[in-house]
């Protein structure tokens, strides 16, 4: 069996690659499946996506995607599925899916982990969004063989167009990478957040409450992310995303948050910072939005909020008691390996190719 792979980013950069199929590689390796992998942007053009200026070197990185994706469909002929996440190209309408499926009559597997057919616009891809054509989804789902969708809210939306959809979650690896135990002991407490620059706003929900532990308690507030937060925090340490560092840099929270506004968009996440917390014995507290209320148990591995109050009884409950810190957080991580696992998932993900 042979698969190409389809995907926006190069190998080994993307979270949602990294976690949703690049870390079951080497197990598609033992299992004798071949495959290649063609990202849109090559090295070159990532390393400088999110710098500021050089438009004609990211034109250039672009323009030699949609030129590695024409040659990517010239010999799609010698694969048995073509795997695409997200989209083949990020500008424009789906050309190439349609000359995939209605021309060489590949059988796509289509694999989404956000509601992507939403505009989703922020200062960062302004410009980009005006071409986006997010209601191409529909139709990819449309011409595919198969649909992978992160969680049960994006599943329903597939199954508008295609009865051929599953749900394959984003998991991660607790055997090799995630296979850590936080120690929760007392002193100062740090509750932490990571996430993009993009992402950072849902921290504006729970701010006052942030703000009213910082005057109340010995705590400091810890924001992993790609910029610099711009948050009215003066207890706010900043910690530069780096993926060499990335779980000892979350093994220094004591307790993870998730805040989300309920919305359409929101609904979507897969709710991958709950995942990584858990998987390190990091208790959570977040809000039941999405499949968060299927990956944390109110009580026993964290804590569902929707309120102001009820954020602040929660953060103020786990930062009094690090013995309830610790038996959350090994409760987070007996969920997370017998659902959230790469081992767990493992048997789903090969049944797709199947």
């Amino acid at each position: 069996m042979k698969v190409l792979f389809l995907v926006p980013y190069p190998v080994g950069e993307a979270p949602s690659q990294r976690f949703r199929f690049e870390q079951y590689f080497e197990l598609m390796r033992k299992k004798g499946i071949h495959f290649d992998v063609s990202p849109f942007l090559d090295k070159e053009a990532w390393n400088i996506l999110y710098d500021p200026g050089k438009f004609i070197a990211k034109f250039f990185g672009i323009v030699r995607g949609f030129f590695r994706r024409v040659k990517d469909v010239l010999r799609s002929r010698s694969y048995d599925y073509v795997f695409i996440h997200r989209e083949a190209a990020p500008l424009g309408p789906p050309l190439f899916e349609w000359l995939l499926a209605k021309v060489f009559t590949r059988k796509i597997i289509y694999d989404f982990d956000d509601a992507i057919w939403l505009p989703n616009v922020s200062e960062s891809n302004r410009f980009f969004s005006k071409i986006k054509w997010y209601h191409k989804v529909s139709s990819i789902c449309r011409w595919s063989y198969l649909i992978s969708c992160g969680n049960g809210y994006l599943r329903e939306y597939a199954l508008l167009f295609n009865q051929n959809v599953v749900v394959n979650p984003t998991v991660v690896d607790t055997d090799n990478h995630y296979n850590q135990l936080k120690e929760h002991r007392r002193g100062k407490t740090v509750i932490g957040w990571t996430g993009t620059h993009t992402t950072v706003r849902y921290l504006d929900d729970v701010l006052p409450v942030l703000k009213k532990l910082e005057e109340e308690s010995d705590v400091e507030i810890r924001i992993i992310s790609n910029a610099p937060p711009s948050l009215p925090l003066t207890k706010l340490k900043f910690i530069p995303w780096n993926k060499a560092s990335e779980i000892d840099d979350l093994l220094s929270f004591d307790i993870g948050i998730m805040p989300l506004p309920d919305e359409e968009w929101t609904r979507g996440k897969c709710g991958f910072k709950l995942i990584q917390y858990l998987s390190l014995g990091i208790p959570a507290v977040a809000s039941p939005v999405g499949i968060n209320p299927e990956i944390l148990d109110d009580g026993i591995n964290g804590y569902l909020c929707v309120t102001h109050d009820q954020w602040l009884k929660a953060l103020r409950e786990l930062l009094e008691h690090p013995e309830k810190r610790q038996r959350f957080g090994e409760n987070g991580r007996e969920k997370i390996i017998a659902h959230f696992s790469a081992g767990a998932n493992a048997p789903l993900f090969l049944r797709i190719f199947a």
